[in-house]
């Protein structure tokens, strides 16, 4: 039936707040004419979006009215039925998947997120928080609090979420390793998702899933919500550095149409033969972010493929208030003018960055007008203050100026590591992992490197240059 899969306690903040949920359509087409359904938390709120599946196939969004807190399932009905038609998919491959989630002090988001995991329909995985720099034993409480012996914990003191992922990795038990942030749910079939992703060609190094809002509560988490391009794709797509996709004129580089950090997976030996995540880019670094899209451009530079796929679903909280926006558009600036100089100090990269110089210049003019072209009318829509669209984008663009010191800074913090203890390096970290103790790293199976009965991945390294970096 109906799914509300991210709930809260607080109550919708304005008058265009859209409840969110998921349902199947056969429950659409078995429940009978003129019925409604009824919403969970629905109170105040006058609209809802539905994510329609098919049994694990995602067919797309609708939108439509609420009465009383409920809707009408003749109305649900229509609006399914001009959806596209569902393509039948090939069972996935199922191998073991390591779920690693980087975190930092926020136990409460952390919970929920690791539940969901442990919710899922996957036959094997196993889930590894990593403490990133924690400063309580908050998390540590949460991850070893569970009964669930698939939970396992381990510290990496370097602060960081790229430290922390790339630690994450290295303790992992299995072949395939999907991140998540901790303000996510994942969809019970997410890790079948992201199994079927690798199965499209030998090449894949990388899955992106869909990161729907999970939340629209407030104008900001709405106007935010309309902005960004993590669920957009509707149909499996494998992207390549040999088959450039004509309506992708940033390609490699226009990194929204693949996805985002908070719902991706890697096969170990491609992620180790780029480098693994930068430790200089992403939150808790001077840099704040660019990490993912850093990664994604150099799996593609690489030689091997990354894989959208719609039915790999986590469900993202966005920023609620008006602060906090401002405080992730800063963010977003300043990895992204990190990011823009790190490719003009890698040969490889700026190779294929310089043909790109135009189209990047009028893509920064959008994001210089809030990624609107009628700013003006996006601020009386979601009722912001006047004027506030187009002052975030320029935030955004000062702060991308801000990139290059702050580039600077994060490489010699980096340097500062490695010479002081040695385990910091240009990609990711190599510290040899301590011993591991029960729950707390946790034992590495026969399954981690290769074992064919454990389902190692199937990935073809690509007959290319070896990578940038």
């Amino acid at each position: 039936m109906l799914e509300h899969p991210m709930r809260s306690s607080d109550n919708p903040e304005w008058v265009g707040a859209v409840w969110v949920g998921q349902i199947d359509l056969s429950d659409v087409t078995s429940a009978p004419a003129g019925s409604s359904f009824g919403l969970s938390g629905g109170p105040g709120y006058r609209r809802a979006r539905f994510l329609v599946r098919e049994g694990q196939t995602v067919r797309g969004f609708v939108t439509v009215g609420i009465e009383e807190g409920q809707v009408r399932v003749d109305e649900l009905r229509r609006a399914a039925e001009e959806l596209p038609a569902a393509v039948p998919e090939p069972e996935p491959f199922r191998p073991p998947i390591s779920v690693v989630i980087s975190t930092r002090d926020r136990g409460r988001l952390l919970r929920e997120a690791v539940g969901s995991v442990l919710a899922s329909d996957y036959p094997s995985f196993e889930v590894v928080v990593v403490d990133n720099a924690g400063s309580t034993s908050e998390t540590r409480d949460v991850a070893l609090g569970h009964s669930d012996a698939r939970v396992r914990y381990v510290r990496e003191p370097l602060a960081g979420s790229s430290h922390g992922r790339n630690r994450g990795l290295r303790v992992a038990a299995y072949e395939h390793v999907a991140f998540i942030d901790d303000d996510v749910v994942v969809d019970r079939h997410w890790l079948t998702g992201i199994a079927r992703g690798f199965g499209r060609t030998p090449r894949v190094g990388l899955v992106c899933g869909l990161v729907p809002s999970g939340e629209i509560r407030t104008r900001t988490q709405a106007w935010f919500d309309q902005r960004v391009t993590w669920a957009e794709a509707r149909h499996p797509r494998v992207y390549s550095l040999s088959s450039p996709p004509p309506e992708l004129p940033l390609f490699p580089f226009q990194v929204g149409a693949y996805g985002t950090g908070a719902n991706n997976a890697v096969a170990r030996r491609a992620f180790e033969r780029v480098g693994g995540f930068d430790v200089t880019l992403g939150s808790g670094q001077p840099t704040m972010g660019a990490e993912d899209i850093d990664l994604y451009v150099r799996m593609l530079a690489a030689g091997y493929s990354i894989s959208v796929e719609p039915s790999a679903i986590t469900w993202h909280r966005h920023r609620s208030d008006l602060p906090a926006l401002k405080a992730q558009a800063r963010g977003y600036g300043t990895g992204m003018g990190a990011w823009f100089t790190k490719i003009l100090f890698t040969p490889s990269l700026l190779r294929l960055a310089l043909p790109k110089v135009p189209g990047a210049v009028a893509r920064m003019r959008t994001i210089a007008r809030g990624g609107s072209s009628n700013p003006e009318s996006t601020d009386a829509e979601f009722g912001l203050p006047h004027g506030y669209t187009a002052s975030l984008g320029a935030l955004e663009m000062r702060s991308a100026l801000t990139g290059p010191f702050r580039y600077a800074q994060a490489c010699l913090g980096r340097l500062r590591n490695h010479w002081r203890s040695g385990t910091g390096t240009f990609g990711w970290n190599r510290r040899p992992a301590p011993r591991p103790a029960p729950r707390e790293m946790g034992a590495w199976p026969a399954a981690r490197r290769g074992d064919p009965a454990a389902g190692a991945a199937p990935l073809r390294d690509p007959p290319r240059r070896e990578p940038p970096g």
